[in-house]
């Protein structure tokens, strides 16, 4: 039984492949590149962005020191800035060490899979979202705390989510931290929402990301489960901050992250 499943997670690459064409964006000019956007399933791009036409991003040489490395982009679209992030690259130099410790959580081959998930989850999900969640997509995710996601509130606050690619990615480190960055945007805003019982599903909540900062610590493949432990220390005047750990399946903190966004109640015209 767990063979057919594996060999049907490695055999589902199209999703996959996609997420890395996405990735690979195409050099224009020295500093100048260009990217798309999905064109299936849930569309979405940082505000005021346009999913449907290409982003140029214009990437300035801060600094090349001999340990660490420092770039600035600028995302445009239509002549404008959507988007600024800022990077910093450090040479693997030996060091003191210590890291937070891997909450105990049940392990993903004891969680429901996702046709489960689908089965229980979705018929409760906008039509939008449930398009998205029904194709094949590149990141496989098994809740710890499932019940979530039917209304149940947490007590704590906290959630625990397994997440991995659905099929083998290359062994280069880069394309394993760029496939994490991409799935560390996925779950963590709607986590200040678990207080309340509601999830950013809902059609009466708007939700947008308004900045989100990652720091990776050790090294780790994103084709092997990965616990994602969220929390959120605050929700005010419609803005939500969160936080999460990423641990690999042995304990190990591979990745942290923080993001604040906007959650925001729909004015329901009657």
């Amino acid at each position: 039984m767990m063979m057919v499943a594996e060999t049907k997670r490695f055999a589902m690459s199209s999703a996959v492949q996609d997420l890395l064409a996405i990735l690979d964006l195409e050099r224009l000019e020295l500093n100048l590149f260009c990217g798309r956007s999905p064109q299936v399933g849930w569309q979405r791009v940082l505000l005021p962005g346009d999913p449907q036409v290409p982003i140029i991003y214009e990437v300035d040489r801060i600094r090349d020191g001999k340990s660490f490395t420092t770039r600035r982009v600028v995302a445009i679209q239509h002549g404008q800035a959507i988007y600024t992030m800022a990077v910093s690259f450090h040479r693997d130099e030996p060091g003191m060490s210590h890291q937070a410790k891997m909450p105990e959580v049940a392990k993903p081959e004891d969680l429901p899979n996702e046709a489960h998930i689908k089965e229980r989850v979705l018929p409760l999900m906008p039509d939008p979202v449930r398009r998205y969640y029904e194709r094949d997509r590149p990141i496989e995710w098994r809740p710890v705390e499932l019940d979530r996601y039917l209304g149940k509130r947490i007590e704590d606050g906290r959630f625990h989510v397994w997440i991995r690619a659905t099929a083998r990615l290359p062994d280069e480190p880069a394309i394993h931290q760029c496939v994490l960055a991409y799935a560390s945007d996925m779950l963590l805003l709607d986590s200040a929402l678990i207080p309340h019982g509601r999830t950013v599903f809902e059609p009466t909540l708007m939700a947008a990301s308004l900045d989100h900062a990652l720091w990776f610590h050790r090294p780790f493949r994103a084709d092997d489960w990965l616990l994602y432990a969220h929390d959120s220390p605050n929700l005010s005047g419609s803005r939500g901050f969160s936080r999460g750990l990423i641990f690999a399946r042995d304990g190990t903190l591979v990745a942290s992250v923080a993001q604040e966004g906007l959650l925001r109640e729909r004015k329901i015209l009657r």
